[in-house]
């Protein structure tokens, strides 16, 4: 064997690992800016139904984090399968389908803006990877 199959290639990745802070203000942002232009040039509705799908992306967000920081520890620290799992995860889509059901026919605020708000979440993922592509974009040009 020649003496270049001991070099271990230990270069590090130049991008700053994701920032779920980052992408949380931005999803939040993109909420209150979007029902605030809800509230100017449609309706009052229409802004607090952004307001409420950005509530309810929030929401989302940390149900599934707190799921799954569950299930991972209580794998790592008894080393068992997890039960019900798939059970759990179609609970929270019931129950977020349960209160966008309850939007709809109660015809209170539009549903669509309540699907707007929660697509915050999707959109700030979107900015993030842009953030992420200029910024590796623009530190290769440096080097």
């Amino acid at each position: 064997m020649s003496d270049d199959s001991d070099i271990v290639i230990t270069e590090q990745s130049t991008l700053p690992p994701i920032s779920h802070r980052r992408i949380l203000w931005t999803m939040g942002l993109i909420a209150v800016v979007a029902g605030l232009a809800g509230f100017v040039f449609v309706s009052w509705q229409f802004g607090l139904g952004v307001i409420l799908g950005g509530v309810l992306s929030f929401v989302n967000y940390y149900w599934l984090k707190v799921s799954l920081k569950r299930l991972f520890d209580n794998a790592i620290a008894h080393g068992v399968k997890p039960r019900f799992l798939a059970l759990r995860y179609f609970a929270r889509y019931v129950t977020l389908g349960a209160v966008l059901l309850i939007v709809f026919l109660t015809k209170t605020i539009p549903v669509v803006a309540v699907i707007l708000g929660l697509s915050s979440f999707a959109l700030a993922i979107v900015i993030e990877g842009l953030i992420r592509l200029f910024s590796s974009f623009f530190k290769s040009k440096e080097l």
